[in-house]
């Protein structure tokens, strides 16, 4: 149990014990009952859901067992909470370094293997290639040595899928199959809910 009974407000006290912040995580839902995001998990500190709660932007849908304490009031720490106004999703991924990884799956895109990536551009930049969805994939670093600055026909290697620049969907639906390493009962209903039952 969290017994914060000094002066100090729920932020201050937080502030003095950030080992906190990682113990109970609120899993933070869009007005349509989705999380705002896969991967990463939207989740929040529990002192920020606990702010969201007094300000009427969230709605609690699960909690802790575990409260925090003001000299006037106890809480319990909220584990789901709904936001009140939806969220438009982005139209457009942002192009970066671990979307680009994401959309990837986190392997090499020549040899399909995991673990310690760069990126490489399929039409090498000295020939032209431009930095963008279309011309750069996620690949270990023995194939990006072994491709080099030749094109793609004269390497000998090809690419697993083509590379193309990902909708917001299908970031999230790619996201989904890398849970954190900790997720919370109270998390499960909610995000996989959308998921097709099996007969």
């Amino acid at each position: 149990m969290l017994d914060h009974c000094d002066r100090s407000d729920f932020r201050t006290q937080f502030t003095r014990e950030p080992a906190a912040l990682k113990k109970f995580p609120a899993l933070v839902l869009n007005a349509d009952f989705r999380p705002l995001s896969y991967y990463p998990l939207s989740l929040w500190p529990w002192q920020e859901a606990i702010k969201a709660v007094f300000l009427d932007r969230v709605q609690i849908l699960a909690e802790y067992d575990e409260v925090v304490r003001s000299p006037s009031q106890e809480v319990r720490i909220p584990s789901v909470v709904v936001l009140k106004e939806f969220i438009r999703p982005q139209k457009r991924v942002a192009f970066t370094r671990f979307n680009l990884f994401l959309r990837d799956e986190f392997r090499c895109q020549y040899c399909g293997r995991e673990g310690e990536l760069t990126f490489d551009h399929v039409v090498p930049r000295s020939r032209g290639g431009v930095t963008s969805w279309e011309n750069v994939v996620a690949a270990c670093a023995p194939c990006n040595l072994k491709k080099a600055n030749k094109p793609l026909d004269r390497s000998g290697m090809r690419l697993l899928k083509p590379a193309r620049e990902p909708s917001p969907n299908l970031m999230q639906e790619v996201g989904r199959r890398f849970p954190p390493g900790y997720l919370h009962k109270s998390w499960m209903d909610f995000l996989y809910w959308d998921t097709e039952l099996e007969a």
